[in-house]
C-alpha cells in the first residue's frame, strides 16, 4: 500500500484503467470461448453460431461512435464503469433456464455485451492520451503497447478459462463465476477511478461523433481492413475448424487458441522494439504500410496449403503463428497512431470513430467468416483475408509520413 501511494497519479490511475480492462477482457474472452463451444455442442452450425455474435458486432459499430461522444461529455470515468455494469447484466442474461437460451435471447445478450466491450475499451484507450504529456511520444507509445498488448494476452487466459470451465462446471456454472467476480471489480471501479477523467472543456455537438482529420480516418478505413481480415477466418472458421478437421475437443481449442492470443499480446507489448522505438523513433504511415504488406504473404500461403494439401495440419498451425506474431505488430502500431493523432480536447471523439471501424470490420469478418466456412471452406476465408489486407496496404498509402502530435 505504501508503494502504491508513491506513485505519481498519473500512473495510479493507470493501474486502475488497466485494471478494468484486464478484468473486463477475462470475462469477454471467455464468454466469446463459451458460447461457439457450447452451442456448436448443441449442433449449431458455423453460420448460425455466426448470427449469435451479429449483435455484438453492430452494437459494437454504434457504440463506438456514440460512445466516444458520451464520453467527451460524461468523462471517460463513467463510460468505463457504464460498460462493466452492461457486461455483468448481458453475463446475468445467460443464466436463465436452457429452454430460454434461443438465438434472439442470445443475441440480446451479445448485444449488450458488445456495448460494453466498446465502451470499456475506448474508455481505456482514450484515457491514456491525458495521463501522458503530449511531448513524450515514445513514452505514449510504450504505455498503448503494454496496455494494448496485456489486454489481448489475457484476452487468450480467457479464451482457455472459456474452454476449462465449460468442460469442468458447465455453460451456467462458468457464466455465474464470471458474474459474480466483474461485480467485485465494477465496485472498485466505482471507489477509485478519477472522476471527470476525459470530459472535453466543451461540450461537443452529437455531429462531432464524424473524425475531420484525414490521418484519422485513412487509418480507421485501414483498422477496418485489417480486422476483417483476422476475424473472417479466425472468430467462426478457425475454432469449428480444429473441432471437426482435427478432431480436437473442447480443451485442445480452447487451450490452442487461448496460447495464441496470450503469445500475440506478447508481442504487442513488445512491438515498439520492432517499429522503430528502440532506435528513438516512434512509427509513422511508412511502418504501417510494410508491415501491412508483410501480413499479406500468411493467409496466402496457408489457403495454398490447404488448396493443394501440403501438409495441412502444419500449415495451419505454422501459418497461424506466424499470422498472429504480425498481426499483433500491425494492430499496436495502429493503436499508437490513433491516439498520437487524436486531438486532446475530446480524445474520446477521434478514439471512437476509430473504433467504430474497428468494429465494423469485425462484423463484416464475423459473419463472412460463418458464411464463407460453410459453403466454400476454410481456405477461401484465408484468400479473402489477403485481400482484405491487401486494402489495408493501399489505404495505409495516405497515412502522415511525419507523427502528429
Amino acid at each position: 500500500m505504501t508503494l502504491l501511494a508513491n506513485l505519481s497519479p498519473a500512473i495510479r490511475q493507470y493501474m486502475v484503467v488497466t485494471g478494468n480492462y484486464w478484468a473486463f477482457t477475462l470475462t469477454d474472452g471467455a464468454l466469446r470461448m463459451l458460447v461457439v463451444l457450447y452451442f456448436y455442442g448443441l449442433g449449431y452450425s458455423p453460420l448460425e453460431i455466426a448470427m449469435l455474435f451479429l449483435f455484438y458486432e453492430i452494437f459494437g459499430v454504434i457504440t463506438n461512435l456514440v460512445g466516444g461522444w458520451l464520453g467527451a461529455r460524461l468523462g471517460l470515468n463513467r463510460t468505463m464503469n457504464i460498460g462493466l455494469f452492461l457486461q455483468i447484466v448481458a453475463l446475468s442474461m445467460l443464466l436463465v433456464p436452457a429452454s430460454f437460451l434461443t438465438v434472439p435471447w442470445v443475441m440480446g445478450a451479445q448485444a449488450l455485451s458488445g456495448i460494453a466491450k466498446d465502451l470499456n475499451k475506448m474508455s481505456a484507450k482514450s484515457s491514456i492520451k491525458l495521463l501522458v504529456p503530449s511531448e513524450a511520444q515514445g513514452q505514449l507509445y510504450k504505455w498503448v503497447a503494454l496496455l494494448t498488448g496485456s489486454k489481448n494476452a489475457l484476452k487468450g487466459v480467457g479464451f482457455f478459462l472459456g474452454g476449462a470451465l465449460l468442460s469442468l462446471f458447465g455453460f451456467k456454472g462458468a457464466i455465474l463465476g464470471m458474474a459474480v467476480a466483474l461485480t467485485l471489480v465494477w465496485i472498485a471501479s466505482l471507489i477509485s477511478l478519477k472522476k471527470d477523467l476525459g470530459k472535453a472543456k466543451n461540450k461537443p455537438k452529437f455531429g462531432d461523433i464524424f473524425s475531420k482529420s484525414s490521418a484519422v480516418n485513412y487509418l480507421s478505413a485501414a483498422r477496418l481492413f485489417l480486422f476483417g481480415a483476422r476475424d473472417v477466418w479466425f472468430v467462426v472458421a478457425l475454432p469449428v475448424f480444429l473441432a471437426s478437421t482435427f478432431g480436437w475437443d473442447h480443451w485442445y481449442v480452447g487451450g490452442f487458441l487461448a496460447l495464441w492470443i496470450i503469445a500475440y499480446g506478447i508481442v504487442q507489448g513488445f512491438a515498439p522494439r520492432f517499429t522503430g522505438k528502440a532506435s528513438g523513433k516512434v512509427p509513422d504511415g511508412r511502418q504501417a504500410l510494410g508491415w501491412a504488406l508483410a501480413l499479406g504473404v500468411i493467409p496466402a500461403a496457408i489457403a495454398l496449403a490447404l488448396t493443394f494439401g501440403w501438409q495441412i495440419e502444419f500449415a495451419v498451425i505454422a501459418g497461424l503463428l506466424a499470422f498472429g506474431a504480425v498481426f499483433a505488430i500491425n494492430s499496436s502500431l495502429h493503436s499508437y497512431l490513433i491516439v498520437s493523432y487524436a486531438g486532446k480536447d475530446g480524445v474520446s471523439l477521434d478514439v471512437g470513430f476509430y473504433y467504430m471501424a474497428n468494429a465494423m470490420g469485425r462484423l463484416i469478418g464475423t459473419l463472412l467468416s460463418g458464411w464463407l466456412y460453410q459453403d466454400y471452406g476454410l481456405a477461401v476465408c484465408l484468400w479473402v483475408s489477403a485481400g482484405f489486407i491487401a486494402l489495408t496496404a493501399l489505404i495505409s498509402v495516405g497515412l502522415p509520413r511525419n507523427k502528429i502530435c
